[in-house]
């Protein structure tokens, strides 16, 4: 889809959005725009919006079919709703109404006039636009023979605004976070025969174009390093396990400490020996989402240019059961030392993680920040609602809680503390993979703090969140990239200078 950003300029023929702000009732009071409208009969568009109540209601829609005297298909009303209340996220979220009103339509316009909102107009049609495009998502390359009238059509946006060369000028940096957004649902959603350890990595160099350094590490590697929990997790599987590490150095000073972004890469997890019942076992294909949500942010900050040193380390394994497969019962040695009993071979991720985390002290980050789709215990806290947050910082957390509120990728902080701890001790080992059966969360974040230290740290449990079965306001059905917009937002508002 082309997006452009121009002049109020009403055009002739086609689809004219035109964003109404709430409290009016008569098309004479529709702002300059609709002075513009000169063949457009302003007693119909007062006749429709009386007759449907449309107050311009934030979200909602009002469409005129072939308006009278003009050569115009359509007039699609969105409501702004109250000015003072209009942000950045609110644009998002109206531009996403707009692309469900105007995707089958082969182009549009829409008009943004935005006199006494809380943020400046520029700002507000680059992020309507990004909006509108995060909606846009599709994941069709596997469908040979897809319903015509399904597909959309949009292929030009027009976004008409007050500073259109400022508007453009703020879309670039608003269209890469999407662009990472894209590139991480895409990876979720890639079936697992498909993406596996190695073509993860594979796809995760792409990023080399955009100037983040990228390597890779396998098993022998690995096993040099003493990676023996992450190790254990992929031994039952033919896929070899792999460590990347992708390094993007934005700030002024190249050898500034950098921020460690860490994810968890199960490209699928049948649970091992440990086998989880088949009744929804397909959902395991996104127990890479935690991954995918760091390699999405690196194409992220690399094409907005960010101001930051940021390392993303992803642990990349299959968790399947054979004869070579991890037992429950195993004593497994992590790369800090300590040992693990492993009673679950389901409860993989803070296996994998344990060693990456180590691993990432190695670059003296300024802080940790981990991302897993890791306990089904969350859900059952949280739901599709909020991700997990768990930190050893309140500095930390809270920068998290307030980056996650701005973008609407909520996050909600749990309690850790030393009787969680406990019921992770085991009788033959440093501990164990798993606690007792209640709290499933919070033991499972015990378990990864073990491999921190005094770094700070945040774990986000992103169980519940990554995939939706429904569309939400800014995705359709399927893998949300959630996390993308939250950390950059984060990084963004906290560490660039």
């Amino acid at each position: 889809m082309n997006i452009t950003f121009s002049k109020i300029a009403v055009p002739g023929r086609g689809v004219v959005v035109i964003a109404v702000p709430e409290g009016i009732h008569g098309a004479g009071k529709l702002g300059p725009a609709a002075a513009k409208l000169d063949k457009l009969s302003r007693s119909s568009l007062s006749r429709a919006m009386r007759a449907a109540e449309f107050t311009g209601k934030r979200e909602k829609t009002l469409v005129l079919m072939v308006p009278a005297g003009t050569k115009l298909d359509r007039v699609v009303l969105v409501g702004l709703g109250a000015a003072k209340s209009l942000d950045a996220l609110a644009a998002e979220r109206i531009g996403a109404v707009i692309y469900d009103a105007v995707a089958k339509d082969p182009a549009a316009a829409v008009i943004l006039e935005t006199d006494g909102a809380a943020v400046d107009n520029a700002v507000l049609a680059a992020h309507l636009a990004g909006g509108l495009r995060l909606k846009s998502y599709r994941f069709s390359k596997y469908q040979t023979k897809e319903d015509k009238d399904a597909k959309p059509r949009l292929k030009t946006l027009a976004v008409q605004c007050d500073a259109p060369a400022e508007a453009k000028k703020r879309f670039v940096a608003v269209n890469a976070v999407v662009d990472g957004v894209f590139f991480t649902r895409d990876l979720v959603t890639e079936p697992p025969n498909l993406i596996y350890p190695e073509s993860l990595a594979a796809r995760a160099k792409e990023l080399a174009k955009d100037g983040v350094m990228v390597e890779a590490f396998g098993e022998a590697a690995m096993t040099k390093l003493g990676m023996g929990a992450l190790l254990g997790v992929g031994q039952g599987s033919d896929r070899e396990s792999q460590l990347l590490v992708m390094r993007w150095d934005g700030a002024k000073d190249k050898s500034a400490p950098p921020l460690a972004i860490v994810g968890k890469g199960v490209s699928f997890d049948s649970g091992g020996i440990s086998l989880k019942p088949p009744a929804g076992m397909w959902d395991m294909k996104w127990d890479m989402g935690g991954a995918g949500v760091v390699i999405g942010l690196m194409r992220a900050l690399a094409r907005r240019k960010a101001r930051v040193n940021v390392v993303g380390l992803c642990g990349l394994v299959e968790n399947m059961p054979d004869g070579k497969a991890q037992r429950p019962g195993d004593v497994v040695t992590s790369m800090s030392g300590q040992t693990i009993e492993v009673l679950n071979t389901d409860a993989e991720g803070r296996l994998v993680l344990a060693d990456v985390l180590w691993y990432a002290r190695r670059f003296k980050p300024k802080a940790i920040v981990d991302l897993a789709t890791l306990t089904g215990a969350i859900i059952q806290t949280l739901s599709e609602h909020y991700a997990g947050l768990f930190s050893n910082n309140d500095e930390l957390a809270a920068k998290l809680l307030a980056a996650g509120q701005a973008v609407s990728e909520r996050l909600w902080r749990l309690p850790m503390g030393e009787e969680y701890d406990r019921d992770i001790k085991s009788p033959i080992a440093d501990m164990k993979n798993i606690g007792g059966g209640r709290a499933g969360s919070i033991t499972a974040a015990q378990f990864l703090q073990r491999f921190i230290k005094d770094v700070p740290w945040a774990h986000l449990d992103i169980a519940g969140v990554v995939w939706n079965e429904k569309a939400t306001a800014l995705a359709p059905g399927g893998g949300t990239g959630y996390g993308v917009r939250l950390l950059n937002r984060f990084i963004a508002d906290n560490y660039e200078k």
